[in-house]
This record gives structure tokens, sequence and C-alpha cells, in this order.
């Protein structure tokens, strides 16, 4: 039988094993912790690192807090210079805490380094594989599924050689364009007869979007989670080793008490300038970030929501998501999901931890600035929504700090647009009123002063606070020197970081405003949806990019004339900020660009090991199964019709649906399929969701098959059948 034919003995689903999933609740009691192996020393390490941190961080902030107390307060400080040291103090203490922890981060990996320098024999991985059952799961919603099939037969191929039996995958779509639905079903139908037998691949489509991803694996979980001990989550962007899951399968078998393994994913296949600015970052700084993270957090870690292993049983036990009460955007379904999960799980007294020793877990950048913003818009309503769970009863502390520092992550923002806005108020009252030299009652005029060198001191502070996480990693690197060869050299490392922090710098301001705004809509009660992610292109028309930016060249005008207006002093030093703002739109549209990342690689700048050295075997083996060329363009329709092998397959794996439930899309898809003339107009007049109702159900299906045999004649005029935007709908006459 060729391949594409519809294979009875290997169905798109295996046999349902169905797991309870309980509903948690924001309150409940927290259990004692469950792990076994965690000795003594890691107790230790972990308590040490915590004080570390949290003393380091209060210095910090308390010694900026009094120097810029310091710089304003030889004559007193007005109402107005208190709000603005406090929100200098709540910024201060954020970037501190971020380089506090990458202080950690830094020391961590050396005395890491230095363990593998002084013992650089290290045992072979066991060749027996893994106990444990582990199905790895790629929740996908209106993705390229050619990107995700050549993943997918990447990591199935190396799991079958390395592990048979032990591993499967699992599509779980949630696409919801009927046309790219077909469309995965031609590209993953293939995939899953392609694959070897010892690592089979499944595919699911759902046909409602109940929850998002959270309710994608939780459907999962209570349909076929009691078959398989461990779940693998993965994005659509992912891509992991067989070594790093074979891994992470066994650390989890290891301790009966670990509940889940998150990983440090590295940034892969960057080729627009924004892409390749956040590979850079994420290779040469991030490492020393995450170890920071893993070094405080010890078994209370967090869960970033893919390239990670849990406990299925565990998580369906403890993990599933309350539903908050009110409306949306701090009400109804939980948005960021993974968070709370982890947080969950903590609180069921299963250990949640971050390894960042493994390598080999891969994800993928969005590709422009833009891109970035359409996320960002999401993660903020969801990060800030976390604070309906910030007083939640039995949550571990670093649970509660991984809920502030997301929330913060986006109010930071905020309170640096502030903080500026403050200080032009500042400027405008220093240049515009008169000073009272007399205020107080004395013998002696009060001169106003402004302490300049002290100023200075702390701006110096600041900006070292500011850089120091860049300048660890840079650190980091050279003093590895195979590290530092893999990013090409001391020469263009150095090179690189100075082009990221230009770069970086000119976009901050941007996003700062950006994250501002959204912070704003969300506070109004504006809800953000889910909006499809793109990969890879990232360009955008000039024209859109002054369209979007329209307002942040605005602002950026705005604040630097008006500064130009106070001080020249003043507009050359808030220029960092206005000369992004200002120039927002021609940055927006070079982020996206390819051919400005490509010139950049072309002088050997934000090169990464994976691109200066042997790429890994599974990059290589992702990068040869992607396709050359492109799908035949064609409508869900045509597709269901013309391939007979697809039609089969795809009513192969359909969930049998109860015909007596009420579903308004179905019944008014039958409805205007008993009406519609041909296919074309059937598919015009059809909504998205009436689409995909209709593809979900036979019955209906062999309409089509019927209608597409044997189209119907044009009805006379005015009875209501046409498919225009004006003409009445029959079904609703």
């Amino acid at each position: 039988m060729p391949e594409g034919a519809f294979h009875p003995d290997r169905p798109a689903l295996p046999p349902e094993c169905r797991l309870d999933m309980p509903r948690q609740g924001v309150h409940a009691p927290r259990r004692p912790l469950r792990l076994k192996n965690r000795s003594r020393t890691a107790r230790i390490g972990t308590a040490v690192s915590r004080a570390v941190l949290a003393v380091g961080t209060l210095l910090l902030a308390a010694f900026g807090a009094r120097e810029m107390h310091g710089v304003m307060a030889a004559g007193g400080l007005t109402a107005l210079q208190w709000v603005f040291l406090v929100f200098f103090t709540l910024n201060f203490a954020w970037v501190a805490f971020a380089a506090c922890q990458c202080l950690l981060g830094f020391l961590r990996r050396a005395a890491r380094d230095l363990a593998r320098l002084l013992s650089p024999a290290t045992p072979p991985p066991s060749a027996t594989p893994p106990s444990l059952y582990t199905a790895v799961l790629l929740p996908v919603y209106n993705e390229d599924p050619h990107m995700v099939a050549a993943a997918v037969s990447a990591m199935a191929a190396a799991l079958s050689e390395k592990a048979p039996d032990r591993f499967c995958f699992f599509i779980l779509s949630d696409t919801n364009r009927a046309a790219d639905w077909l469309r995965e079903e031609s590209v993953f139908s293939r995939l899953t007869r392609r694959v070897p037998a010892a690592c089979p691949v499944y595919y699911r489509h759902r046909r409602a979007n109940t929850e998002r991803k959270a309710g994608n694996v939780a459907d999962w979980v209570m349909r076929w989670g009691g078959a398989h001990d461990a779940m693998l989550i993965l994005d659509a962007d992912s891509l992991m080793s067989a070594e790093t899951m074979i891994a992470l399968a066994r650390r989890l078998e290891e301790d009966p008490g670990l509940g889940l393994i998150q990983t440090a994913p590295a940034i892969i296949g960057g080729h627009t300038l924004f892409a390749r600015l956040q590979q850079f970052a994420n290779r040469c700084y991030g490492p020393i970030y995450a170890d920071g993270l893993a070094a405080w957090h010890g078994p209370g870690s967090n869960f970033w929501g893919h390239n990670a292993i849990i406990r299925t049983h565990a998580f369906a036990s403890a993990a599933r998501l309350p539903h908050l009460s009110g409306a949306p955007p701090f009400g109804g379904h939980v948005m960021s999901h993974d968070f709370i999960e982890a947080a969950l799980l903590r609180r069921a007294g299963w250990g949640v931890r971050l390894d960042t020793d493994l390598d080999g877990s891969y994800e993928q950048a969005p590709p422009s600035l833009s891109d970035v913003m359409i996320r960002d818009r999401r993660w903020c309503q969801g990060n800030l929504q976390h604070a309906r769970f910030l007083g939640a009863r039995g949550l571990a502390l670093t649970t509660r700090l991984h809920l502030l520092g997301g929330i913060m992550a986006y109010m930071s923002a905020l309170f640096w647009l502030i903080l500026v806005g403050i200080g032009l108020l500042l400027a405008v009252q220093a240049a515009f009123t008169r000073p009272e030299y007399f205020a107080v009652p004395s013998l002696f005029p009060t001169w106003p002063v402004f302490d300049a060198e002290r100023a200075i001191r702390l701006f110096i502070l600041s900006l070292a606070v500011v850089l120091l996480p860049k300048g660890l990693g840079w650190l980091s690197a050279c003093l590895n020197p195979r590290r530092c060869w893999a990013f090409g050299g001391p020469v263009l490392l150095t090179a690189g970081l100075l082009a990221e922090s230009v770069l970086s710098a000119l976009y901050a301001p941007v996003m700062m405003l950006a994250q501002s705004q959204i912070v704003r809509d969300v506070l109004s009660g504006g809800d953000s949806g889910w909006a499809v992610q793109r990969r890879g292109d990232g360009s955008i028309a000039l024209a859109d990019a002054f369209r979007v930016h329209r307002w942040h060249m605005a602002t950026g005008l705005g604040f630097g004339g008006l500064a130009w207006m106070l001080n020249p002093h003043l507009f050359w030093w808030m220029l960092p900020i206005t000369g992004g703002l200002i120039l927002a739109a021609p940055l927006s549209w070079a982020s996206g660009r390819n051919r400005f990342g490509r010139a950049l690689r072309w002088f050997g700048l934000l090169r990464t090991p994976e691109e200066k050295r042997r790429k890994p075997a599974i990059i290589r083996a992702y990068e040869r199964a992607l396709p050359a060329g492109l799908d035949p363009v064609g409508g869900a329709f045509d597709r269901i019709v013309a391939d007979t092998d697809l039609r089969n397959w795809h009513l192969g794996q359909l969930d049998a649906m109860d015909e007596g439930v009420f579903d308004a899309d179905r019944i008014l898809a039958g409805e205007k399929l008993k009406r519609a003339r041909g296919l074309a107009h059937l598919e015009n007049w059809l909504t998205p969701s009436e689409t995909v109702a209709l593809l979900h159900t036979p019955r209906l299906i062999a309409g089509v098959l019927g209608l597409a045999g044997n189209p119907r004649q044009q009805p006379p005029e005015g009875d209501g059948a046409g498919a225009g935007t004006g003409d009445r709908d029959p079904v609703m006459s």
C-alpha cells in the first residue's frame, strides 16, 4: 500500500485510557514536599542562594534610594519629588534583583566549569532506556504543519533508535480555520505513517478550543493520560534531542516525588534582525540568568509552558486550573497557565525543578518587534491576572515570587514611563516656578540645591547594575575558551555584545511604551484573546510600521521637544529614550528583515554556538526534513472531496458526536448545506466556526460529497439563497 493510503492498523489515535483530573481551587492547604533524593548540600546551597539574593537586592536598592534622596533633598523634597523617589526605588530594586540573580548564576556556572576542568572524565549515560512511558505533546494553533512535522520526524527517528517503545508523540491541534486544519491533516497523516513504529505519532483535532492551550493539554490528560507515566510538553517551534528527552525521563524516574523538570531552551533559527538579537542574548546572557534562577528556586521552580517533562498522574491530581470569578481580563480562564500549574504542583507537595545542565533543548523566537508586541499583549494579560493568586492560601514563597516577578516584568515598563514623565514635570517645575527662598521662617534664605556630583555617581551605578548581566555573560564565555570560540572568539564575541547592547537600547524605549499601553489596556478591562503567532517571516511594510508606531514617534518627539525647550543638556540626557521612540517605525520595519540579519551574520556579529561550530545532530535532521516547496493552494472542501485517502483518514480520527446535543454551528451548517448551489457557494456562505463544525460531522461531510457530485441549479432570484453579504440567510428566514 503506498504512503498516503489509509492504514486501519495505524489509526490517527490510540485507544483512550482516561484519567480523572479534578479542577483545583484558588485556595487549598499545602502538602509537605515529597522529594526523596534531595541532599543536604542541595538544601544548604538553595538557602544560601536565597539569602545572598535577598540581602544583595535590599542593600543595592537601599543604597540607590539613599543616593537619589541625597541628590534631591539638599533643599527638602517636594511631594512630586517624593513620588519620583518611590518609583525610582521600585525600578531600581527590580533591576538590582535581576543583577544579583545573574551574579548567582555566574558563580554557579563558573563552579560547574571548574568542576569539569578538574575532572574532565564524565561517565557515559546509561544505555538502558528509561522505564517511564512518555508522551511528547505538541499543542498547535494555526501553525505551519511542515515545520511541526519536520521537528517531530527528526525527534521520533532519534527516539525510536535510542529508546524504542518508550516514547510516542501526540500533535494536539486547536486550529480553528478549516483550510489550515485540512492542511494539517494532509501533512500529519503522511507523517504518522512514515515514522518508525517504535515511536508512533498521533494527531487529534479538538472541536472547541475550551481554555485554550491549558484545556488542550487537559483534554489529552483526561482521555489518554492514564496510559502514560510522563508527558513532555513542547511548543510548535520547539526541538529537543533524544539524549535530552531520555535524560529528563530518567531524572523524573529517579525521584518519585519530582513532578516537573523544566529545561532552559536555547533559541535557534533566527534569521531576521530582531530574532538574531534575541538569539544572541539568549545564548550569551541567558545561561547565567537560568543558573541564577535554578540557584534560588530549588525544588520550588517554575514552568514556562514548554520544553519540560511532567509526571502525568501528579499533573492530573493537582494541576487542573481553577476558574476565576468575574469576566476577563482578570476573571474567567487562566491565560498564563504555566506559572499556575507549577504553583499547584508545588502546593500539592511535588518538586518542581529547573535543570540548566542539559543541552539539546531548543526553541525559536518571534521574528520582529511587532510580533513580540502581539505576544506580549497575551502574556501581559495572563501575568497581571496572576495578581488574583498572590494571596492564595497554600502557595510556597518561591511561587509568590514567581508570580510577582511575572507581574513586574510588565508593570516595570509602566513604572519607568511614569518615572520619565515625573522627571520631565520636575524639569518644568524647576524652569517655570519661582523658587521660594523664605518658605520656612528663617534669618537666612533656603537656596535650591541639586547635587550634580552625586547625580553623576548614581547614574554610573545605575548603568553598571543594568549592564552587569551582559558583562557577566561576556565574562563567563571568555573564561571558558571552548565556549568563547563557539561565539567566534573574544573579538567577535565582544563586537556582538556591543552591537546587541546598542540595538537593544534603541528598541528598549519602544518596548517600554508599548508594554505600558498594553498594561493600560488590560487594567481598563481589555481582553486580548489568543492571536496566532507568526514564525519565520517577520516582515512588515514600512507604511504599516508608521501606522502602528505613530503614537510612539509622536511621544518621542514630544518628550524630546519639551526637553530641548527646557534645557539642551536635558535633551541630550534623554536622547537614549527619545531617539528610540522617534525612530520606532524604521526600527520596527528593520526588525523583521532577513537581509539585515544576514548582513550581521556575514560580518560575524551576533553569531551563536549552533552557527559557529557543527550543528547538533537534531538540528541538522530537522533542517533536512523541512520541505523545499510549498503546499498546493486549495480550500478545505476541495481537499476533502479530491483526496480520498485524506478523507478516509479524516473520518477515522473524528470524535464520536452526539447528534442530539444542541450545536448551533452544526445546525446552521447543515441547513446551509441543504440550500447551497455548489462547493464554492457553500464555502463562501459558511462562517469559519460553521465550516469547522461541518467538517467534524461525518453526516454533513457525506452531504458535501453529494453536493460536489451533483451541484444544484441556481434558485430563482429573491429566494434568499445568495452567498453575498447583502443576501438574506434562508436558515434565518
